[in-house]
């Protein structure tokens, strides 16, 4: 499974890191162009989210959380919480709003 993110974003690629050092059977890409190419993406959409390509299937945002949590056995616990449908909207709302917020701060930075 290939999970692409911002590396140019500190506070996701310490999140990252932390995930990377928990299981390593995951693939991680830096999104670049060659990873636009293969999500079919611009790198504009691709840093506005967590994505991961599972099985041909490219999953974003909180949904994209659940499946990298679900692969990693310290923290299948919060997978399992936050896959139940009420916990996982109020939790896909606050990603997306997070999401932006890191978005509009990481592209103010680069200016």
């Amino acid at each position: 499974m290939k999970v692409f993110f911002n590396e140019s974003c500190s506070i996701c690629k310490k999140e990252i890191d932390i995930y990377r050092k928990m299981e390593n059977r995951l693939e991680w890409y830096d999104i670049k162009e060659e990873e636009s190419q293969i999500t079919n993406l611009n790198l504009d959409k691709l840093s506005r989210r967590l994505h991961v390509m599972n099985k041909g299937k490219l999953i974003k945002g909180a949904k994209a959380f659940l499946i990298v949590w679900s692969n990693i056995p310290k923290l299948n616990w919060l997978y399992k919480i936050l896959k139940r449908p009420i916990l996982f909207h109020i939790f896909a709302f606050f990603y997306e709003i997070a999401a932006f917020i890191l978005y509009l701060k990481n592209k103010l930075h680069k200016n």
